[in-house]
């Protein structure tokens, strides 16, 4: 007789812990609970501007651009759960709320964003696959850090203050990505976000000072920016990086860590710090991820597969000691 260990080792471990989601229902949409979210979401973000008009030229106002930066980083995150196809089922109304979170509200490219995303989940910490690891201003391997400069040998030092320019840096992103043509839709694209930078300016210009405008500017996307890394930085820095010869549930759990924390943790993260459950299962609405987290850490102890798990702080912890380690060969 085949013992059920012998009959799921013949098969796909991933398709045995996939039927334990699904006969615990934790795919299923949660149509109440996106509804609610993405209601406060849009009265945050209503409101913020909203006061942004009734404070005027005051210096308060850069009250209401911190405000505001942790708005946009929702709206962001909500993007990215639109993106996953976790709100609709269907891709057009995602694709259509997602153009009016990315585009319209926070000035960010919902398609070029998706594509790099996708190749991202695809192949998560690959050094020639992941565009979230591939050189750039930050370097995350040794092989890549040869011969650099001074930044990169003391990169872990730059890395939260370099955060304060990740919203800018998408929007560039953004406006290359449409410029090059690698975005679907790119007219619409370009329209909803030509929109957002005017209306942004628009506002800023008209109702502040230059200097207050100047201030509002900097304060907003700086700390959207802070925000906004500190959500993705804990999910795979400082994680094993794949060879492509893992399968699907080991590459997307060995890359991956979880960030333990209640419900505050939950909001702030956008549930992202279920980070292992959400490569497994990308579909799953946010609020399933917590449920699925106790099933997907038991199957990985059944089959030995290592499961991290660990605080917010030490995340960033074990990313900067990456980032430092990597820059070690040129510090000599």
């Amino acid at each position: 007789m085949t013992t059920t260990t012998e009959t799921r080792t013949a098969g796909s471990d991933f398709a045995e812990l996939n039927r334990r989601i699904n006969a615990a229902g934790l795919l299923r949409r949660r149509p109440a609970y996106y509804a609610v979210r993405l209601g406060l979401v849009s009265l945050g973000l209503i409101g913020g501007w909203a006061a942004f008009f009734l404070v005027g030229a005051s210096w308060w106002t850069l009250a209401v651009a911190v405000f505001l930066a942790v708005v946009f980083a929702q709206v962001a995150l909500v993007a990215h759960d639109l993106a996953h196809r976790q709100v609709f089922r269907t891709n057009k109304p995602s694709a259509r709320a997602g153009l009016i979170a990315g585009n319209l509200a926070i000035g960010m490219s919902y398609g070029y964003w998706m594509d790099k995303h996708t190749k991202h989940h695809a192949n998560p910490n690959h050094d020639d696959l992941d565009p979230d690891v591939g050189p750039g201003v930050l370097v995350w391997s040794r092989e890549a850090a040869r011969g650099k400069g001074f930044l990169v040998k003391y990169q872990a030092f730059f890395f939260f203050p370099l955060l304060t320019l990740l919203g800018l840096s998408l929007k560039r992103d953004s406006v290359r990505a449409l410029r090059d043509g690698t975005v679907k839709r790119r007219g619409l694209e370009a329209a909803l976000l030509a929109t957002h930078f005017i209306g942004y300016a628009a506002a800023l210009l008209l109702v502040l000072s230059p200097l207050q405008a100047l201030a509002f500017l900097v304060v907003h996307q700086a700390l959207f920016g802070v925000y906004l890394g500190l959500t993705f930085a804990p999910n795979h820095k400082g994680m094993p990086h794949p060879d492509g010869t893992e399968d699907f549930l080991r590459k997307q759990v060995l890359t991956s860590r979880n960030v333990r924390g209640g419900r505050l943790i939950d909001a702030a993260l956008g549930g992202l710090n279920y980070q292992i459950e959400h490569h497994l299962f990308p579909a799953m609405p946010t609020p399933n991820l917590r449920k699925a987290q106790p099933v997907v850490q038991r199957y990985c102890a059944e089959i030995g597969v290592p499961y991290e798990v660990t605080s917010l702080r030490d995340s960033y912890a074990q990313a900067l000691r990456h980032l430092h380690d990597v820059g070690a060969d040129l510090r000599g």
